[in-house]
């Protein structure tokens, strides 16, 4: 006990020297002191909760090497990056590399040059690399993204489960972590015994984020609430997801006409496009990324204030997990979804597209459920995906939307009753577009050729445009009173609450929603700070946030440090960053101080 204490005390002093934070979060504390125990270990700990740290800081109190295994080139890149400018002998192997390259730096791991090798799964498959890696003195083996091991996760990789067989073909064996911020008890159940984890303790620290306010929009113009909400976030960085590449590049011409700093990222590009595209949106050039779930995982930038979801995911998993990309410098942070009914029908289209086992797609239906009725649910948000992960404890957050709806109620049943009434007259036998052309009274040639001008209902709504008319029929089949066809061009269908609202037996009551409004602008001094901060990345050929998280330079424009010691306690600046960047940023809030 004592010798671990030690460690800890050792942990804390290199948690403040490397990283500049006086403390370990929620979690943290107790993953490494198993890990310093000699446990094998998992831990599941939200995005943006700090897991690399809990094996970072390890590594450097353990001889040798720590070997990491990640999924994506871009996560290793941003990972070495970060630790390197703070001064931590890291690299990573991945096929960017040549040959040369990469036997240069087997060589240099083995010589004790770094500390910490970041390496691909998909490495492990190579006898040849093998063979090299048990020259290394690996001392512990982080496995990220730990939930691909599962092909119940949503990010199966089939490399991943190379993994076990490689900890057991080395001449010693290594501690080993596996860290994930996603996952169902199943999956958890999943990655203790592919990964082999002897008697390893689990640590859960919670898939709750406080600083993200989750919100579900049913039956918006996505196109118009996307533009509003862009338009009055101007110049804080977003992501919006869409389910096709189509939709990525419809709304990207649509944003970047309208003068927005946007970039595109889908499987359809190529990868010198997906590469440059990225980097722009990581070095701040462009502030919104508009993208397939391609785009996302490892994507460390941590000033993301808000992702919107123009298309319902697949399941809950993706979903909180490219939600999470938001705030990840714990900063608030707005994560919107958009919820149409088709939305079920398209991704019901990709389940049966795949080629997989009945059972897959069987789990997969199962989880597509779950998906929507968290987008029709009027509960907590956060409640309802926590208790999904399987937290049976979890409280409602007072914060996502359904916690605050505040919004007016307006009693729209006259409305309603008539798009049924329509829909009905119209036999269910069309879509929403000529509904609603029916009831705005158009002159429209298939109108006049079906012979609707004589119904009853034709042109009862014509003070109302035929956008505003569909809107509210999207509205009508979000909330379960009308349903679509599974089929090419959806027909529009009248479920039993639409029968009872004709009978008089229920009302409807639409919520009138208020229009994005305009965040507070930053201070002045955090302004400038941010323009130095930028300066200085593309100096170096880094990213910002590597330099400074918004968070630590907006405690740098609240505290307004003078000298070093100042400097020294605000979160995030560390020995190692004061050493590169701390003149500069004093200089440049002693000169904004004498001009003030």
């Amino acid at each position: 006990m004592v010798m671990i204490m030690l460690h800890l005390h050792q942990a804390e002093e290199l948690l403040q020297r490397y990283y500049g934070y006086p403390a370990f979060r929620q979690g943290q504390q107790q993953i490494i002191e198993s890990i310093l125990s000699g446990h094998d270990t998992l831990g599941i700990m939200p995005t943006g909760g700090g897991k690399s740290i809990c094996y970072q800081i390890p590594a450097l109190l353990f001889d040798g090497i720590t070997l990491v295994i990640s999924p994506l080139i871009s996560l290793m890149k941003d990972q070495v990056d970060a630790l390197v400018s703070m001064g931590v002998p890291a690299t990573q192997i991945n096929s960017s590399l040549s040959y040369h390259e990469v036997q240069e730096r087997m060589s240099d791991a083995r010589g004790g040059r770094y500390k910490l090798v970041y390496i691909a799964p998909e490495r492990l498959e190579s006898e040849q690399f093998r063979e090299m890696i048990q020259e290394m003195p690996i001392s512990l083996l982080a496995v990220d993204e730990a939930h691909c091991v599962s092909q119940w996760g949503h990010d199966f990789r089939p490399s991943y489960l190379a993994v076990a067989s490689l900890v057991q073909s080395l001449r010693t064996r290594p501690i080993v972590v596996a860290l994930t911020a996603t996952a169902t008890p199943e999956v958890k159940e999943d990655i203790c015994r592919l990964l082999a984890l002897q008697e390893g303790q689990v640590f859960v620290t919670g898939f709750g984020r406080d600083n993200l306010m989750l919100a579900v929009r049913r039956g918006e113009d996505r196109r118009s609430f996307v533009f509003d909400y862009v338009t009055a976030n101007h110049g804080q960085a977003g992501i919006i997801y869409a389910s096709t590449r189509k939709e990525v590049e419809n709304l990207y011409e649509f944003l970047r006409q309208k003068g927005h700093r946007v970039g595109k990222y889908h499987a359809g590009l190529s990868e010198d496009e997906r590469i440059s595209n990225q980097d722009a949106f990581l070095f701040d050039d462009v502030n919104v990324m508009i993208a397939t779930n391609a785009f996302g995982m490892g994507i460390d930038k941590s000033n993301v204030r808000y992702v919107i979801h123009y298309n319902m995911p697949k399941n809950l998993e993706a979903y909180y997990q490219e939600a999470g990309r938001a705030g990840r410098d714990g900063e608030r942070s707005e994560c919107i979804l958009l919820f149409q009914a088709q939305d079920i029908q398209t991704q019901k289209y990709f389940i049966e597209q795949n080629e997989q086992t009945d059972e897959r797609k069987e789990q997969d239906y199962k989880k597509l459920y779950a998906m929507s009725d968290y987008c029709r649910t009027s509960r907590c948000l956060q409640q309802y995906i926590l208790e999904y992960f399987g937290d049976p404890h979890a409280k409602e957050c007072g914060t996502c939307g359904n916690c605050t709806d505040d919004a007016e109620l307006i009693d729209s049943t006259v409305e309603a009753q008539k798009i049924f009434s329509c829909v009905k007259r119209m036999k269910e036998r069309f879509g929403a577009v000529m509904v609603a052309q029916v009831l705005r009274g158009s002159s429209n040639k298939k109108v006049l050729q079906f012979g609707f001008s004589a119904l009853p209902t034709y042109g009862i709504m014509k003070d109302y445009t035929e956008k505003e008319i569909v809107e509210m029929i999207q509205w009508l089949i979000a909330e379960g009173y009308m349903s679509l066809t599974e089929s090419q061009y959806p027909v529009v269908m009248l479920g039993e609450r639409a029968v009872r609202v004709l009978k008089g037996e229920e009302q409807v009551w639409h919520k009138q929603r208020a229009k994005p409004i305009k965040r507070q602008e930053d201070s002045q001094l955090f302004d400038i700070l941010r323009q130095l901060r930028k300066t200085i990345a593309e100096r170096e050929g880094l990213p910002p946030y590597v330099i400074f998280h918004d968070s630590t330079l907006r405690e740098m424009s609240e505290i307004v440090p003078t000298d070093k010691a100042t400097m020294l306690t605000i979160k995030g600046v560390g020995e190692a960053k004061w050493e590169k960047y701390g003149e500069e940023f004093i200089a440049c809030v002693t000169e904004y101080s004498q001009k003030a």
